[in-house]
């Protein structure tokens, strides 16, 4: 299986260093919407999809001027999968899967321009998404990006085990190399998505964690301002902490067989990219 790491939204708040540990606090953070390409037999299939096209025209309104102002979120068409896919020289048509981390703002605003595409989802994001309760939900979903009627093919929260994990398996129509891993706390639906390469696992963790230092084994860190972005944006704290601990001996534990990175942090994309 060919596998494409993209960049499908750039985020630039300011705080410099207080989001992403690079020197300097009078500059703007930089943080990325990473998203998978998977060429399979019979189909492209995205992991997540990023900010869509939608975002290019209308930014406040497909993703909200309160997170387009805190994450200081720049859609542009060439981050959008569509034009991605169209630059390898692959037809977006041929999108026939999504499987999406969760259904927060950055990661389902490309839905839309997939409406052919099959959505798989855990039963619970989907759940959260469609009646939202409390301010928190309510603000994190966009409902106009599920207006154009989703295909969803939802999951409990039930499976097989996959390194001490609970994983969904199969994802209907899909082949068996692709996982829905259960990583609730984020939102209350949140799942991790495991892609066997042929050569490895990838764990895409969503935002189970943001920095790449949270996967340290012996010190984690992460910057003050994402801990707080973490913390303000969590549904279930006490599930959150335990995942990002189990995501941090998977990685320790199994370094060699599972490579696990998260959906905003840009060294972890630059070193998959490579």
């Amino acid at each position: 299986m060919k596998v494409h790491h993209l960049n499908c939204g750039t985020m630039r708040s300011p705080g410099g260093r207080l989001l992403d540990g690079q020197p300097g606090l009078a500059r703007r953070s930089s943080m990325v919407a990473h998203c998978l390409l998977l060429e399979t037999p019979d189909s492209l299939v995205l992991v997540d999809t990023g900010f869509g096209t939608h975002a290019v025209a209308d930014p406040d309104g497909w993703l909200g001027r309160g997170f387009r102002v805190m994450t200081g979120a720049k859609p542009s068409y060439e981050d959008s999968a569509v034009a991605q896919i169209r630059a390898l020289g692959l037809d977006p048509a041929d999108v026939r899967h999504i499987v999406m981390t969760h259904l927060d703002v950055d990661h389902a605003g490309g839905l839309a321009d997939f409406p052919q595409a099959v959505v798989h989802v855990s039963a619970e994001e989907r759940k959260a998404a469609s009646a939202p309760h409390g301010f928190a939900e309510k603000t994190r979903y966009g409902a106009a990006q599920f207006a154009h009627s989703p295909l969803w093919s939802t999951y409990p929260d039930a499976g097989e085990q996959w390194f001490g994990f609970d994983a969904v398996r199969p994802l209907r129509g899909l082949p068996p190399e692709i996982l829905l891993v259960p990583l609730a706390g984020h939102t209350l639906g949140h799942s991790g998505v495991a892609v066997d390469t042929g050569e490895g696992w990838l764990l895409h963790a969503g935002d189970s964690y943001f920095f790449h230092g949270q996967l340290n084994p012996v010190r984690p860190e992460c910057p003050p301002g994402l801990r707080l972005l973490q913390r303000l944006n969590e549904m279930d704290r006490r599930q959150r902490l335990s995942n990002e601990e189990r995501l941090r001996t998977l990685a320790h534990d199994h370094g060699d067989e599972v490579t696990v990175f998260s959906s905003h942090s840009p060294v972890e994309l630059r070193a998959l990219r490579r």
